[in-house]
């Protein structure tokens, strides 16, 4: 014997079933579903807070619809299927809908909306010359406006579709809405008139909001309809009004003295009103345009400025629409087209970190296999690592994921109120899980680091660094030899490229006697570069060419630099805290005094090799910075570089009121204009050549 229960009699109503194993459990399911779905619409329409993706909610839907259509005999009042979902808060003064306020049947596939007009089709001869109007789905809090003789006198919530909660207050603060109607005082106003909209955010407000609310240290919002629906259900209405919300209104829910006739009608006559109406609004005369409609509302869904999760489609004859009525709680001249989720929660099961390029460690994360956007996801970016610091992200969370267009999917945040106690914090790694040496992370910055040269991760831009033309200048050696070098097992760090022999480059392909040859003499011709190249090539965080040479001034071998102390670097102008921890932690790392030591063997540097070929203070450019601009007549710049850093001067990229002389070629840009402005002195190649010799 099995019990239902419903709504329409004080007591219990109890129904003596007969059934076999099978339709126990479906009845169990049901009644699961039910419990489920209850609990879900009390956390989307009362909290605020739901816990899972509308996509998730959906199905639950579907399926319980599935089970009631197999069963009539079980569906009661109280089903979900029957009622809209939500119910009104204690705190809000209770609204009766002057109609219903309903929700609309669901559709996921082109096929569905063909079911339905040919289901219509039947009920109404008329529906063969129907014209429809196709609307953004918009992804916000449904409002009901309420106007006698003009002026703006209630708002509320939709609530349960009869009752919803007074919001007035609140939506007096939006700006958007308009207090008196019309703006034209030549348009007719009825003398009551309800209205119904959406209000939403604009996600570039909606971002906007975040990052001053981060900025202040405050918690941020995970999406915009959350967002917007907890800021029109505050009881004080002064922090709904700090909110930027939007709305767009859509239906003429009630309207004394005058009624539209169609629902381009509505919303010619919502705008005259002075009511805000979305733009993004398409007339289709037949139902297969509608059909062609669809496929261009699934290109630019992604490109709108706010959310929306589908359109919704209505037969334009409101009298039609009406004439048809309803399937339980939906009407049947409308259909709410919904594409396919772009946010969607799951259960993070695991914190990844990969290795970049560059050193940089990226966390990711692996999720329960979830479908977005009609791809199957199981792993999606977490930024950095301050990210998942911010936004309190535990391994075991159930979080929400978004992924917009081709945009990589990534995890806006964890869902707080799934919350068992069970997760875990994620600690960022000690140790590169490439090669297992330490992770550098310095205070201010948001990347971690690996800062061993020979990480296999990043060995192949390590060597396209050193080999390039502003470190060593090895001609020859480009990526895709470089690629080749690392793939064969021939390089497994920097300073292996100088144990490299002809022999083993004629075995790699694309090889023959005279490249061979070249690159061999290249290296060789490499050897002997200054060691602002080498302390340039070796990559170290912080130390690009203008640095090296200010360190080579100082320190004339890598034996030095490596013995010196963080206070010893930042003796140095230009080397802060930052980038004298770098040094020092570079060459702290195992794996890069090795490479050092290797380097040194093989003959690239030695103690007495480096030492400039005069001492700073008697070279004639000796304290001077020097900024270069234009097309020179004879040199490059980067021939220009060499020579003045040869002559003890300094070059940077920017003129400041620091700067000693701004060498001018040909076509210069904006460097000019600057110098001129800060009065800093101008002089060409001929001036600048003269001033060394």
């Amino acid at each position: 014997m099995v019990y239902l229960f419903g709504e329409e009699s004080s007591a219990a109503t109890c129904y003596n079933l007969h059934m076999n194993t099978e339709s126990e459990m479906l009845f169990q399911e049901l009644i699961n579903l039910r419990k489920e779905i209850n609990f879900h619409n009390y956390r989307y329409h009362v909290l605020d807070a739901p816990v899972i993706s509308d996509r998730e909610y959906d199905s639950l839907v579907m399926r319980l619809r599935e089970i009631e259509n197999l069963h009539p005999e079980w569906i009661t009042p109280d089903s979900p299927t029957q009622r809209v979902g939500g119910t009104v808060m204690e705190k809000f003064i209770k609204v009766r809908h002057p109609a219903p306020i309903l929700s609309l049947a669901n559709a996921f596939d082109p096929k569905d909306i063909q079911a339905w007009f040919d289901r219509i089709l039947k009920l109404d001869n008329r529906v063969a010359q129907a014209d429809f109007v196709v609307e953004p789905k918009i992804d916000g809090l449904t409002v009901v406006l309420r106007y006698e003789k003009g002026i703006f006198v209630q708002g509320a919530t939709r609530g349960d579709g009869e009752i919803g909660e007074d919001i007035t207050a609140n939506l007096r603060t939006i700006r958007s809405l308009p207090l008196r109607i019309p703006v034209n005082a030549n348009v007719f106003v009825p003398d009551v008139l309800v209205v119904r909209g959406e209000a939403f955010m604009m996600i570039k407000d909606f971002e906007a909001l975040n990052r001053s609310l981060e900025n202040a240290g405050e918690k941020t919002y995970l999406n915009p309809r959350n967002t917007t629906a907890g800021s029109l259900r505050q009881l004080d209405s002064r922090i709904t009004a700090n909110r930027p919300i939007s709305l767009y209104v859509y239906q003429v829910v009630q309207s004394e003295g005058w009624f539209p006739e169609t629902q381009m009608d509505s919303l010619e006559f919502l705008r005259e009103m002075g009511f805000p109406v979305a733009e993004d609004i398409q007339y289709c005369p037949t139902v297969e345009s509608v059909l062609n409609a669809v496929e261009g509302w699934r290109k630019k869904i992604d490109q709108l400025p706010y959310e929306a999760d589908g359109i919704v489609i209505k037969i334009n004859s409101l009298w039609l629409a009406n004439d048809l009525g309803f399937v339980g709680k939906d009407p049947r001249g409308a259909l709410a087209f919904k594409f396919p989720a772009r946010e969607v929660s799951t259960i993070l099961r695991e914190i990844g970190v990969n290795v970049g390029r560059t050193g940089v460690l990226t966390p990711y994360a692996i999720l329960d296999p979830v479908e977005i956007g009609g791809v199957i996801v199981k792993q999606a970016t977490l930024h950095n690592f301050d990210y998942i610091q911010e936004k309190d992200i535990r391994v075991g969370d159930r979080v929400l994921v978004k992924r917009a267009g081709e945009v990589i999917p990534y995890i806006i945040g964890p869902i707080l109120e799934s919350r068992t106690g069970s997760e875990q914090e994620f600690i960022p790694p000690a140790v590169c899980p490439a090669c297992q040496q330490p992770t550098e992370h310095l205070e201010g910055e948001v990347a971690w680091y690996c800062v061993n040269s020979a990480c296999p991760a990043q060995l192949i831009r390590n060597l396209e660094h050193f080999v390039s033309r502003g470190a060593m200048d090895i001609v020859g050696l480009g990526t895709r030899i470089v690629e080749q070098l690392v793939e064969s097992g021939l390089v497994k760090d920097v300073a292996d490229i100088y144990s490299l022999k002809k022999e083993q480059l004629l075995a790699l392909e694309g090889f023959a006697d005279k490249k061979a040859e070249n690159i061999i003499a290249a290296i060789n011709a490499s050897r002997s570069q200054l060691f602002s190249r080498l302390l340039t090539a070796l990559g170290i965080r912080g130390v690009g060419e203008v640095m090296a040479s200010d360190l080579a001034k100082v320190y004339h071998d890598l034996d030095s630099i490596g013995r010196a102390t963080i206070e010893d670097l930042q003796t140095i102008e230009g080397i802060g805290p930052n980038i004298a921890n770098a040094i020092v932690d570079w060459f702290n790392q195992p794996s890069n005094r090795q490479v050092v030591a290797k380097l040194k063997a093989v003959g690239v540097w030695q103690e007495t090799n480096f030492i400039e070929p005069h001492s700073v203070e008697k070279q004639p450019l000796a304290g001077m910075i020097f900024v270069i601009t234009g097309t020179l007549p004879q040199y490059s710049r980067e021939e220009m570089k060499q020579i003045i850093e040869k002559n003890g001067g300094k070059v940077t990229d920017n003129v400041t009121r620091k700067t000693s002389y701004l060498v001018l070629g040909e076509n210069p840009g904006s460097k000019l204009e600057k110098a001129n402005a800060l009065g800093v002195p101008v002089i060409d190649e001929a001036k600048l050549l003269s001033m060394i010799s």
